[in-house]
């Protein structure tokens, strides 16, 4: 590509973001629908129609964790009077913005969000008030963004809804900080107030609400199925561990979700505790930052940690605004905003062994079926937002800086992504007697758009397979260059197969054939000889069809010792240590020293 060429053709892709991705004006509110009237504990509410489905948004589901509710289990929402109009969405929770969450692009990088948070909202096949309310398959959807970014108001469920009579619920719950914070001042002797796991906590207030009313917008709490995405797929692994998750789910889908947690001295300790150390961004870190200044030492601040009451410390920690608790971040930011260990095993919202363990002892989970799948090129929906390997300008990518390195980073960080999110899990569950499915997205034709290479760029990228479960095209600013004409009809179809599938398998707690009976038989993983998971793809590039192209670890390992498309031993180290080093894995060790790798 010569400067020239590429020059245009920059232009030519800032036109195209301007304008096909963005920019036109605003919809008016929705009208309240008499006919969405229900009836629920809190009150009466209304919502709107919206084509085929009937909507309610911003529900509170909790009270707002404000005050003296910061770091505590969530409480009930209070009652209102009258009827609640339900037209638009709750504020987001606190957050560093990033467009991965579905901020604002104007917000990026600024903190965003209020604590008053803990809404819901609901999409369900258009019923008259007072009809027979049936007993509808019901999704709660669980976003994803690392724990610290997202909201439910980036999702919309009414597609789904309408397409295949079920009742789609998406809500917000507690990030970052303020969703996980594990700390001695914060226990007043209630084991709950004390976990650190408030975002969980949230998670199965969410699902005791869902049980509660459901029935009202004709869902059946009977048949409850949660399915999340990325960090949302794992915090369905910490509620399925939980055991306060009882009677409240019957199914999970985990789309590119893990079992990766944290221990409760990670999350908690000091970085140089001599037995456990902790995260950078422990607990006691940010303690120590915010008792330190420039009078006072880091050894100043750990004395007066260890001297001053713990009501005293927990009172202090709380009467801090959003801006003063994220500015003890600082350091932290990145891409996904402050890095504060999440999903920390406790021992009594969580169990204190892996979670991948658990798995093991039939007696130590909720016992549910489920579906895992993960997408063939996760890594590069990072790599495109990474100097490293992409040549950017107005933060658009152009090309990448060596499509074969690149390729390399994204192959072995899927497979690696695939091992710890489908493959061992799966494994692990079909041994305890349960039954479980299996898919791999491999949808890849964003195509070139003004002479970029879409498809190099991203592929089956992490997160990108969301709006085919959805069959709601909307991800912000580029959606025009994702998802056009010229990809339309193998789109559509692959998102219909793909809805249908996950409808049929919260209606029967089997993908079977999806819930119109007419795809492909998806059949559960066997983990042995045989068919294991289903590729999701389009005609054009294969179909829909089952396959058994995975690996265990060691072969996995073994695959990247031979593989001589690497030049010399530091590419195959960097791939290695980025593919392997933040899963959570005990084996890192003993790879690095078979792959003759250092470790950082």
């Amino acid at each position: 590509m010569t400067p020239r060429t590429a020059t245009r053709n920059l232009l030519l892709l800032l036109l195209a973001a301007l304008t096909a991705c963005g920019g036109s004006d605003p919809l008016p509110p929705p009208s309240a629908d008499p006919t969405s009237l229900r009836e629920l504990e809190q009150g009466a509410i209304v919502g709107f129609a919206d084509d085929a489905a009937h909507v309610w948004l911003g529900i509170p589901y909790a009270a707002a964790p404000v005050g003296d509710l910061r770091w505590r289990a969530p409480h009930p929402a209070p009652a209102w009077s009258g009827t609640r109009e339900a037209l638009s969405f709750g504020q987001v929770c606190p957050q560093i913005a990033s467009p991965l969450g579905g901020a604002p692009e104007d917000l990026t990088g600024q903190l965003w969000g209020d604590e008053d948070c803990l809404f819901l909202n609901v999409y369900a096949p258009q019923r008259s008030a007072g009809a027979s309310p049936g007993k509808l398959p019901v999704m709660v959807w669980i976003h994803g963004g690392g724990n610290t970014v997202g909201h439910s108001g980036f999702y919309n469920g009414a597609p789904l809804a309408a397409a295949h009579d079920v009742v789609v619920v998406t809500l917000n719950y507690r990030l970052g900080p303020l969703g996980w914070f594990l700390h001695p001042v914060l226990d007043d002797g209630d084991v709950l107030d004390a976990s650190g796991n408030y975002g969980i906590l949230d998670l199965q207030f969410a699902l005791q609400w869902v049980q509660a009313n459901i029935a009202a917008f004709g869902g059946d709490p009977e048949r409850v199925t949660v399915f999340g995405e990325s960090a949302g797929g794992t915090n369905i692994f910490a509620l399925l561990v939980s055991p306060l998750s009882e009677g409240l789910l019957h199914g999970a889908i985990v789309q590119s979700g893990g079992t990766a947690s944290s221990s409760a001295q990670r999350a908690m300790n000091p970085t140089d505790d001599p037995e456990a150390p902790g995260a950078p961004f422990s607990s006691s870190e940010i303690l120590l930052r915010l008792l330190g200044n420039e009078q006072c030492d880091r050894h100043c601040a750990l004395g007066q940690m260890q001297t001053t009451a713990a009501t005293a410390l927990a009172s202090r920690l709380r009467d801090l605004d959003i801006a003063g608790l994220f500015d003890l971040y600082s350091d932290g930011e990145g891409l996904l905003g402050p890095a504060s260990p999440t999903v920390i095993r406790d021992g009594h919202v969580l169990p204190e062994r892996q979670f991948i363990d658990a798995l093991d002892d039939p007696e130590a989970f909720l016992q549910v079926p489920m579906i895992l799948g993960t997408n063939r090129d996760e890594p590069k929906i990072f790599m495109v937002f990474s100097p490293q390997h992409v040549v950017r300008f107005a933060g658009l990518p152009l090309w990448r800086r060596d499509a074969r390195l690149y390729d390399l980073y994204a192959e072995y960080g899927a497979l690696a992504w695939q091992l710890r999110g489908v493959t061992e899990p799966a494994t692990r569950l079909r041994q305890a007697g349960l039954p479980v499915w299996a898919y791999r997205w491999d949808w890849d034709e964003q195509g070139r758009r003004f002479g970029i290479d879409l498809s190099g760029l991203l592929g089956a990228a992490h997160g990108l397979e969301i709006p085919f479960v959805f069959g709601h095209w909307d991800v912000g600013r580029l959606s025009g260059l994702l998802f056009h004409n010229g990809n339309a009809p193998g789109r559509e179809a692959l998102s219909g197969r793909m809805m249908a599938y996950w409808a049929g398998f919260a209606r029967d707690l089997d993908p079977g054939r999806g819930a119109d009976g007419q795809g492909p038989h998806w059949a559960p993983w066997n983990g042995g000889s045989g068919a294991s998971f289903l590729h999701l793809d389009t005609e054009a590039s294969g179909g829909i069809r089952m396959s058994r192209e995975h690996l265990s670890h060691e072969q996995l390992i073994a695959r990247l010792a031979d593989d001589d498309r690497f030049r010399d031993d530091n590419e195959r180290c960097s791939v290695f240590l980025a593919s392997f080093r933040f899963g959570g894995d005990s084996r890192l060790s003993e790879d690095a020293r078979r792959l003759s790798c250092a470790l950082p």
